[in-house]
């Protein structure tokens, strides 16, 4: 009785103070808001890939007596280059949200050990933010070259 007791006490003495986890969870609260963000994003890419995926195997699908259609297929290196333009944006927006996760992780981690997170968690933003940059200027590239003429015809 008196050992689980101490081990209680051990444990008590390691959790952080109501304080620290307040403080904590509202160190944590822009981060949260970010991986939401990065989470509807990369929704968007997924829905923007998928459509390229749909448009390329459609284009696929026409025969090559089909006359009227065949200069669709010009197209092809077009929807392929978007479609690796959109991978490249939705392997940075994954990572900018697991960085976005860690940075959470790290704060509370941090918390339970006693030990100063500021600076772990702006680097880790920092790259975050970075990586979440990298994927908007390749999602822009995208839309850039998404609309063509080929688009409004069929």
């Amino acid at each position: 009785m008196v050992e689980t007791m101490q081990t209680v006490n051990d444990l008590l003495a390691l959790a952080p103070s109501v304080d620290q986890l307040g403080r904590i969870i509202s160190d944590v609260a822009a981060p949260a808001f970010l991986l939401g963000a990065v989470a509807a994003f990369i929704s968007v890419l997924i829905s923007r890939i998928n459509r390229v995926i749909d448009r390329s195997q459609f284009i696929h699908g026409i025969p090559e007596d089909d006359v009227r259609r065949s200069f669709l297929k010009a197209d092809l290196p077009r929807l392929r280059l978007r479609a690796k333009i959109l991978n490249r944006s939705l392997l940075w927006a994954v990572v900018a949200a697991i960085l976005t996760a860690l940075i959470i992780i790290v704060a509370f981690v941090s918390a339970l050990l006693h030990m100063a997170h500021e600076y772990g968690v702006a680097m880790l933003f920092m790259a975050a933010l970075l990586t979440f940059c990298a994927s908007l200027v390749d999602l822009a590239r995208e839309a850039r070259i998404s609309l063509h003429d080929n688009d409004l015809r069929v």
